[in-house]
């Protein structure tokens, strides 16, 4: 089910907030986590029942791990404290260290990883063996589940705390509900035990909070908002110039490169903004997970504030384990390339997205290598250099081959800077340009000029407002923002056309 349809915005919301806090309100609060549960499975099997029996599979079988893990942890503790009564003031930390629960802790994440290896990598890796070996095997044609990479990381970080000592005894109601918390379970944000389960099971936060409300929907529109009026309408322009890359020229080519830029950022940062909103009216606070990278001077402030919870899960269980910043210079830059490529196999199976992440990760540790000539760069030539990197590199991320990527770099370096396919107007038919079109010959000025502000637009809110988490710190329900958000929900609910997904749904 997506965000922006009408089933999810008059149907499945407002069962869910009224259902799950009259259930809260009996004071039987299993009640209540079992209904978040089942609205959620429902949320996840919408489209493709089938997905149920995979999450469903995936939540099973992480609780057995952690369980298995937690008694042989509380078995060695209890033989330890019966030789040796001192130990028994030893933190809960020192225990999950014990050697006992590792084979257990390897082997859940073999499991996850495999389940995504399958899913996701599976016709990947024929398709490389075939070109490699000269053999044919024939692709298996599995259709991936939507949000895999996102729920099976989470039972990553989840199983490797507990093997840390650091995750307490949890029902596997708490624990469903943790994992399958529907506003962030198929894009994000990637949530910690301790950041998510504490708040499900705080007593204060089952019955409504009307702040919460209006500040949740308030949230909710302007990533709607984001998504429908802006994310999608450039969208159109990128379908158009990626089907045809060949006959693009130079302004086409930047038109379209420019406009996956601002359609990437509306559409995550959109899903972010509804994710955190929906988990407000619910009164759970969701961390944030995209903080204005279009603004930041330099690529690594950059990674630090695009996808901030997948950055620190492989910040947590990969970076750091591998030894961080701690073993000298080289071996820093060598984390950080092994970091980024790993990102990249995230992102998706293909090379296409390896290629992208590399980049980014030789620009990132570039940029520590000469970080003094960089930090005396001026801000705003740092900011354009940064931008445009990431945008070109983009090509790559939206590119179906590297031959279409290569292809549509090329385009760029053509100086020809007058052939405008009118094409690419079509696509950002609001219903003025779409007067223009119909009514004016192509040749006249005004839906270029019109499409050009668009751009404009999508540039001065990118960079000239606050972004949507500081705006929900200050905001304070009003008639003027009670307004705002109908305005914006309404102009959103008027725009949907056809099903419209996310971007971060692929991944």
């Amino acid at each position: 089910m997506l965000f922006n349809s009408y089933i999810f915005i008059f149907c499945f919301l407002p069962i869910c907030i009224v259902g799950y806090f009259l259930l809260n309100k009996t004071g039987n609060y299993r009640l209540g986590h079992g209904f978040l549960l089942g609205m959620s499975l429902w949320f996840y099997g919408y489209f493709n029942p089938s997905y149920l029996l995979i999450i469903v599979s995936s939540v099973i079988i992480n609780y057995l791990i952690y369980k298995w893990m937690k008694t042989l942890q509380h078995k060695t503790l209890l033989e330890a404290t019966t030789e040796n009564p001192e130990l028994d003031i030893l933190p809960v930390s020192s225990v999950g260290r014990l050697k006992c629960s590792k084979p257990v802790m390897i082997l859940g994440v073999a499991i996850n990883l495999g389940i995504i290896f399958y899913f996701k990598y599976m016709d990947f890796f024929i398709e490389n063996v075939n070109t490699i070996a000269k053999t044919d095997w024939p692709l298996m044609h599995i259709v991936l589940p939507l949000g895999i990479s996102f729920f099976t990381f989470q039972q990553i970080s989840f199983i490797v705390d507990t093997y840390r000592g650091e995750v307490p005894d949890y029902g596997f109601l708490t624990y469903a509900c943790y994992v399958t918390f529907f506003p962030q379970l198929v894009a994000g944000p990637i949530v910690t035990h301790d950041e998510l389960i504490p708040q499900l099971k705080d007593v204060k936060k089952k019955s409504i909070n009307w702040d919460n409300m209006a500040k949740g929907f308030y949230m909710f529109a302007m990533g709607l908002g984001k998504k429908v009026l802006l994310a999608d309408v450039f969208g159109v322009a990128v379908n158009w110039g990626f089907e045809d890359v060949p006959s693009l020229k130079a302004t086409n080519a930047i038109l379209v490169m420019i406009a996956y830029y601002f359609q990437l950022y509306f559409d995550f940062s959109g899903y972010c903004d509804m994710a955190m909103g929906l988990g407000k009216m619910l009164n759970i606070d969701l961390p944030v997970n995209f903080d204005s990278p279009y603004k930041c001077f330099n690529i690594a402030d950059f990674w630090n504030r695009w996808h901030v919870t997948l950055g620190r899960f492989f910040t947590r269980y990969v970076y750091i384990p591998l030894g961080g910043n701690r073993k000298g210079k080289v071996k820093t830059y060598v984390n950080i390339f092994i970091v980024f490529l790993l990102s990249g196999f995230w992102h998706g199976a293909a090379w296409t997205f390896v290629i992208w992440s590399v980049l980014n990760g030789i620009f990132v540790i570039i940029t520590r290598m000469f970080k003094k000539k960089f930090d005396d760069m001026h801000p705003a030539l740092g900011w354009m250099i940064t931008q445009a990197f990431f945008a070109v590199s983009l090509v790559f991320f939206r590119a179906n081959t590297i031959g279409d990527a290569i292809e549509f770099i090329k385009q760029i370096m053509y100086v020809d800077f007058t052939n405008i396919d009118v094409h690419i107007l079509y696509a950002f038919q609001t219903p003025a340009l779409k007067y223009f079109l119909d009514g004016t010959a192509v040749t006249n000025s005004l839906p270029f000029i019109y499409v050009g502000m668009y751009y404009f637009l999508a540039l001065f809110i990118v960079l000239g407002f606050r972004n949507s988490h500081q705006l929900m710190a200050s905001f304070k329900p009003s008639v003027k923002n009670m307004l705002w958000t109908a305005v914006l929900i309404a102009a959103s609910v008027m725009s949907f056309s056809g099903i419209s997904t996310f971007l971060y749904f692929n991944f």
